[in-house]
């Protein structure tokens, strides 16, 4: 295992002293490893907060900005953030229009949520909602969920709630957008190669030369089948196929396409991989309205890729394309 790295047990505290280094108009708050917006709280601003296991950077650190978060909890390496570090975000971007809870479906994350949201009303009276992510189609329970995993969908629910809120909206609207892209999406993953945990020292699991994972989960749980590697061509099929018959999308339907690396692809083989995956969303008379390729939502170092699909309106596609100024999306003003 060769990673850039000092102490294995301190890879997140050191990143975070990164991120606070490369980025002046983010804070750190070191003791309770979170990420939140220097101008935050803002007044009458609906506070959006997210978070999770470290490894899967930019996740959620990389989207805090405006536009979409105001916070991220960083745990660490594919472990859950405790409730203290959730209910100290929640305070940290408590402008006094409540505060939207993003959590994807892993079971640490809903439970630490839960707790964190019902310490941070009783402390201080914030109004907590929350919308859980749960997009991947590729299996019903895993190692760490009950139900399905929440995966790609997160960014887009992220990026598009951040935006209601920056317009200003209530609590209860931010919530309901959130939750119409979280039902309104789906998600599939696979994996070339496997990942090593810096305090494991190892691989977390093995796949041979010529062997494939469909439907692995982003901490490495396994998927669907083991299958001999094949060409992009068929890949794009076993991923797309299961997630356009899944929500199920229609002929006519119009869809933002997200083709996402794992952190150990290049960007190369990503557009090839969008390449094949429009190709099929034409064949089924789906019209790609908007399109996202590159590694937002990674597994450490892990060799593959996913892809995402949500069914959008106009009104998605207008927040979707609002600002937005985060490390890792910025486009607009």
């Amino acid at each position: 295992m060769k990673k850039l790295i000092n102490d294995p047990a301190q890879v997140v505290q050191d990143a975070l002293f990164g991120i606070e280094a490369a980025h002046t108009d983010l804070r750190v708050d070191h003791p309770n490893k979170l990420v939140y917006r220097a101008d935050a709280p803002r007044p009458g601003k609906v506070g959006l907060v997210s978070g999770g296991g470290s490894g899967h950077e930019p996740l959620h650190a990389g989207f805090v900005g405006p536009g979409m978060l105001d916070a991220a909890c960083a745990g660490e390496i594919f472990t859950s953030p405790v409730p203290d570090q959730i209910v100290a975000a929640t305070k940290h971007v408590d402008g006094g229009a409540g505060v939207l809870h993003i959590v994807k479906n892993y079971t640490g994350d809903v439970m630490n949520f839960e707790m964190a949201a019902e310490l941070a009303s009783a402390e201080t009276g914030v109004q907590v909602s929350s919308v859980l992510v749960a997009d991947d189609v590729a299996v019903q329970d895993s190692l760490y969920t009950a139900g399905r995993r929440g995966v790609g969908v997160t960014v887009l629910v992220e990026k598009i709630a951040g935006a209601a809120a920056e317009e200003g909206r209530p609590l209860d609207e931010v919530t309901a957008i959130a939750q119409q892209v979280s039902n309104d999406g789906r998600s599939m993953g696979l994996a070339l190669t496997s990942c090593s945990v810096p305090t494991a020292g190892k691989p977390t699991f093995d796949l041979a030369e010529q062997e494939m994972e469909l439907g692995i989960g982003i901490h490495g749980e396994p998927g669907r089948e083991r299958l001999p590697l094949a060409p992009a061509t068929e890949i794009a099929s076993m991923l797309v196929e299961p997630v356009l018959a899944d929500l199920p999308f229609q002929r006519g339907d119009a869809v933002l396409a997200f083709v996402n690396g794992m952190g150990g692809t290049p960007l190369i083989e990503l557009y090839l991989m969008y390449h094949e995956v429009a190709r099929i969303l034409t064949g089924h008379g789906i019209t790609v309205a908007r399109s996202l390729v590159g590694s937002y939502i990674t597994s450490l170092e892990m060799a593959g890729c996913s892809v995402t699909l949500l069914r959008v309106d106009e009104e998605l596609i207008r927040l979707w394309d609002a600002p937005v100024r985060t490390p890792a999306l910025r486009w607009g003003a």
